[in-house]
C-alpha cells in the first residue's frame, strides 16, 4: 500500500472514531430531576443536622418513597443534593445519580449518611442557594420534563438579596421550587416559604413542626414531588 493511501486509512479511520458517539455520553430519560438544597446554616446546630441528614437517608429507605419512585412512567428518577449557608456557601454533597430501584434509593441513602457537614457556620443566603440548585441542573447527564429544587431551611434571608427575583427566573425556566420550612424558631417560615420562595406549577411547602418531625415531612415531601401530584400551593 503506497503512502498516500495509508495515510487516507488512518485519516478515514480518525474520522470515524470521532463521529461515532460515544456510548457513556447517551443520555437516559427520566422522570424526574431533583435537587435536594439543605440549609447547614448558623441556624442549624449539629443536633439539628444530624436529624435533618438522617431525615433525608430515612426517606430513602421508606416504602412511601421508593413506591413514587416505582411508579412513574419509566421508574426513575435522577437526583442530587447540596449544603448551602451564606453568600458563597453552596456545594454539590451528593452528584447527579439515577434512582430505579430499592437498591439505588437505599445506596443514596447510605451517602447522604455519610457526608460531613460542609459548612460550620454562615448566614441564611436563600437566592445564593436557588441559583446553587438551578446550575446543577446543566450537569446532569439525564434528561427529563420534570425539574424540581427541594429547598428545606428553618430561617428567612438574613444575608444576600431576597430571594423572589431569582425564584421567578428560575420557574420562567421550567423548574418547579417546593419547600421545607422548619418551623423550629420561626412559626410563620410557611407562610414566608409560600409567598417569597416557592413557585412552578403545582408548587408547595410542607412544614415540619421542628427537627424531630423532618423524618416525616421529608418523607411526605418527596413521595408527593415525584409523583407529580397537584395539590395547589
Amino acid at each position: 500500500m503506497s503512502n498516500i493511501a495509508m495515510n487516507w486509512s488512518f485519516l478515514l479511520a480518525a474520522l470515524v472514531f470521532l463521529l461515532v458517539p460515544k456510548t457513556d455520553a447517551v443520555a437516559d430519560e427520566v422522570d424526574m430531576q431533583l435537587v435536594l438544597a439543605i440549609d447547614v446554616s448558623s441556624s442549624v446546630n449539629y443536633d439539628e443536622y444530624n436529624l435533618q441528614m438522617r431525615g433525608f437517608a430515612n426517606a430513602f429507605r421508606d416504602d412511601l418513597v421508593i413506591e413514587a419512585i416505582a411508579a412513574g412512567p419509566r421508574g426513575m428518577i435522577s437526583i442530587a443534593a447540596t449544603h448551602w449557608a451564606g453568600l458563597g456557601e453552596q456545594k454539590m454533597i451528593v452528584d447527579w445519580r439515577t434512582i430505579a430501584t430499592p437498591e439505588d434509593a437505599h445506596e443514596f441513602a447510605k451517602q447522604l449518611d455519610n457526608v460531613p457537614r460542609t459548612f460550620p457556620y454562615g448566614g441564611t443566603a436563600i437566592a445564593g442557594a436557588l441559583d446553587h440548585a438551578f446550575s446543577l441542573f446543566s450537569r446532569d447527564r439525564n434528561i427529563s420534563i420534570r425539574k424540581v429544587i427541594d429547598i428545606s431551611g428553618d430561617g428567612v434571608v438574613s444575608i444576600g438579596r431576597p430571594p423572589e427575583a431569582t425564584r421567578d427566573r428560575i420557574v420562567a425556566s421550567g423548574v418547579i421550587i417546593n419547600g421545607l420550612p422548619i418551623l423550629n424558631d420561626e412559626p410563620e417560615l410557611d407562610r414566608y416559604y409560600r409567598e417569597r420562595v416557592i413557585g412552578g406549577i403545582g408548587a408547595f411547602t410542607e412544614p415540619a413542626t421542628g427537627y424531630e418531625d423532618f423524618a416525616r415531612a421529608i418523607a411526605i415531601k418527596l413521595a408527593r414531588e415525584i409523583r407529580g401530584t397537584w395539590q395547589g400551593v
